[in-house]
């Protein structure tokens, strides 16, 4: 039997072998954060409205698009809820396990723009010295904002 499906894999080549992978296996969403700072070593921490009551401080996060990279969707999600550009540096964490998520978080240096609260999902978007974060972060995007950048 395994002689004969080596055989057929052999005979399907190319795309049709990447179509039956994809079918085979599991699918994943990921999710991608970004430990945005400025020159002044402050991280841009942004209150969402659909995150629980009383932890809805966080840093910016959002789902990869299908074939976009991991550091294109910070940039992305960056500028669709703040209005900033930023520039993704290294990957700073990266975490699997999960039932359907994969989570990735990147440090990522503001580079123009003005902040401003810009998408439905965001309540309220500011500059914070990470030894005077607000209540309310996540205990996750806390370990991520203490980590030695670069």
């Amino acid at each position: 039997m395994k002689k004969i499906a080596a055989k057929l894999w052999r005979i399907i080549r190319g795309p049709m072998q990447w179509r039956v992978l994809w079918l085979w296996h599991s699918k994943f969403m990921v999710g991608v954060t970004g430990i945005v700072r400025d020159q002044d070593g402050r991280v841009l921490l942004l209150k969402h409205r659909m995150w629980p009551e009383g932890r809805q401080w966080g840093l910016p996060t959002g789902y990869a698009d299908k074939g976009e990279s991991f550091e294109d969707t910070i940039v992305r999600e960056v500028r669709e809820e703040t209005g900033l550009t930023v520039k993704v540096c290294e990957l700073a964490h990266l975490k699997s396990g999960y039932k359907l998520r994969v989570e990735v978080a990147y440090e990522a240096l503001y580079v123009t723009g003005q902040v401003r609260a810009a998408s439905f999902e965001i309540l309220e978007a500011r500059w914070f010295s990470p030894d005077e974060l607000p209540g309310g972060v996540q205990e996750s995007h806390r370990r991520l904002i203490s980590r030695r950048p670069y």
